[in-house]
């Protein structure tokens, strides 16, 4: 049994509890077992028979003996109980996006809805609007989202922080076969999310490469696989397609596959022009009739005329003008973040206590760090209320650690008039002050954004947390004016936030541009539950340089001496 179908089942379990009305940590706990089995590099079969499943996080031994029952019986029989007395096709909705248990279980006890045709009917016929929590909006999502599924449109991706982890492995595993090896397409683009993954590799002996890739503990199936490459699945289920080529010509293949389809479009449009046809093999003369292959992806776009676009701008948004023309800006580095100003303790949500967050920033290379845990109505019960916080920040304030700054601040929930649920005599005592929405997502555009620019206009809000509230392939952003957003942004002199939590990454690389643009500072944050993702830092830098971001436009690349300076307070 794949892993994907081992993480499908407790996916289906913890739905089954949801909408069965259980406790929330119970829903969690097989939620969490699912994305670790579905991101588990290796067999979680071969785990469970040699008693080793344990080992991945998020397994213990109550889910172990589940996986065991499944993998010996086809099925887990809690899931089978409560099939008996939950509809099947209540699951089957879960899955359109945007529809997670809960709102289904409100969408069967308001409307009766069963099925997929009783969703459908119901949405067509306008009777959404009855259901608290559904609106307009949400009735046109549900609709779109049914005929993509119809369409067979929806189909599977993965989160890049997924796609990366296995191909980064797939990469250091073929490293020792290969004259050169890299990982292409999408996950080099570091897009928000992978359909599948692009490896290419130069060898003078390939079928010993094709061999080695079969082998890796990675691979789950190799579907067919000759001297030009191969193909197949790894455990987690993300396709994986690897082409070898001679060393002189690995340029001009890891061109190709890095993309985007439109970037090369018009890359091969333009070369046209010029007398010149470009693809994986070389780039060909019309007037000579040669045909140039390229060692390097610099030779290639050198030979057409351009300075070297990184892989994160190959969208075509303007990247082959700027790069003919020597305009291509300088994009901020992960090495350039000197700070990260929002991270969570287990004073709310967090695992990690006050100083050892403090102390993993620090050893990541970071000069100041900001303790933001979340405020009194974050609404899903872990938080500070104003009596824990004066005491949260004498605990901040005694943390001595040299060389280090660390910030007293607060992830502030921004309430639906727009103010904040701290008063300001409380804001005035804290370093650092990020609010954020996290209740009332279903409001209409016009409340919305009234709400999220009051809550820029405050004096002592520094920066507006994960501003659409997108939730990548889980759910859609808030409905907002983001142009207003911005322009209030500027105005105020509001940070806005890369939230580089891997399934946020929110600004969104196209708003994070705009934002820029404006004359907006954007802060990148790593929204850190934990020491070890702290470490995602690095998805927001990618943002960052989708949105074609310098150093010099984002603020925490900076001291904090310099960055305070830079503050509307």
């Amino acid at each position: 049994m794949r892993n994907a179908e081992i993480a499908d089942a407790f996916d289906e379990l913890a739905s089954l509890y949801e909408l069965d009305g259980a406790v929330v940590y119970r829903v969690v706990a097989y939620r969490n077992a699912a994305k670790a089995i579905r991101e588990a590099g290796v067999s979680v079969e071969d785990l469970a028979r040699t008693g080793r499943v344990e080992e991945l996080a998020g397994v213990g031994k109550t889910i172990a003996e589940k996986i065991d029952a499944l993998l010996d019986g086809g099925t887990i029989p809690s899931a089978d109980k409560l099939r008996a007395r939950i509809p099947a096709g209540l699951v089957e909705i879960t899955r359109i996006p945007g529809l997670g248990p809960k709102r289904v279980r409100a969408l069967h006890e308001h409307l009766g809805v069963t099925s997929l045709d009783d969703l459908r009917a119901a949405a067509e016929a306008g009777r959404l609007d009855d259901v608290p929590g559904f609106g307009k909006k949400a009735q046109e999502n549900v609709i779109a989202a049914l005929a993509a599924d119809e369409a067979g449109e929806s189909g599977t991706r993965h989160l890049l922080s997924q796609a990366l982890g296995v191909g980064e492995a797939i990469v250091a595993g073929l490293d020792p076969h290969a004259e050169r090896v890299a990982l292409a397409g999408s996950a080099r683009r570091m897009a928000d999310t992978c359909k599948d993954l692009d490896v290419v590799a130069a060898t003078a002996d390939p079928k010993a490469l094709v061999d080695a890739f079969a082998a890796l503990p990675e691979i789950d199936v190799v579907h067919s696989s000759g001297a030009a490459g191969a193909r197949a699945v790894t455990h987690p289920g993300i396709p994986v397609d690897l082409r070898v080529v001679p060393e002189a010509a690995f340029g001009n293949l890891l061109q190709h596959f890095t993309g985007s389809g439109k970037h090369n479009e018009a890359l091969r449009t333009e070369a046209v022009r010029r007398g010149l046809h470009v693809s994986e093999y070389g780039i060909a003369d019309d007037e000579s009739g040669e045909t140039h292959a390229c060692a390097t992806e610099e030779e290639v776009y050198e030979r057409l005329g351009m300075r070297f676009i990184p892989p994160e701008l190959r969208e075509n948004r303007g990247e082959l003008a700027a790069a003919r023309e020597g305009r291509l800006p300088e994009l901020v580095e992960l090495e350039d973040i000197r700070g990260d100003l929002h991270m969570h303790t287990v004073a709310s949500d967090g695992v990690n206590t006050i100083q050892e967050m403090a102390e993993a920033a620090r050893e990541r290379g970071y000069a100041y760090a900001a303790i933001t845990d979340h405020s009194a109505s974050h609404g899903f019960g872990d938080h500070v209320d104003p009596d824990e916080l004066l005491r949260q920040i004498e605990r901040v304030r005694a943390v001595d650690l040299a060389g280090f700054t660390l910030l007293a601040g607060s992830e502030v929930n921004v309430l639906t008039d727009g103010s904040l649920d701290y008063a300001d005599d409380i804001l005035e005592q804290l370093d650092w002050v990020v609010a954020s929405v996290h209740t009332s997502f279903r409001m209409g555009r016009d409340e919305m954004t009234k709400r999220i620019v009051r809550a820029l206009e405050h004096p002592l809000v520094d920066a507006l947390g994960h501003p659409t509230g997108r939730k990548i392939m889980q759910r859609e952003p808030y409905d907002v004016d983001m142009d207003a957003v911005i322009e209030a942004a500027a105005r105020t002199g509001t940070f806005l936030e890369i939230n580089a939590n891997p399934d946020r990454r929110d600004l969104p690389d196209h708003y994070a541009r705009a934002a820029a643009e404006a004359g907006v500072t954007l802060v990148i944050d790593s929204d850190a539950h934990r020491t070890g993702t702290l470490a995602n830092m690095r998805f927001g830098v990618a943002t960052a340089r989708r949105a074609w971001l310098t150093k010099e436009q984002v603020a925490n690349t900076r001291t904090w001496k310099q960055l305070d300076r830079l503050r509307k307070r």
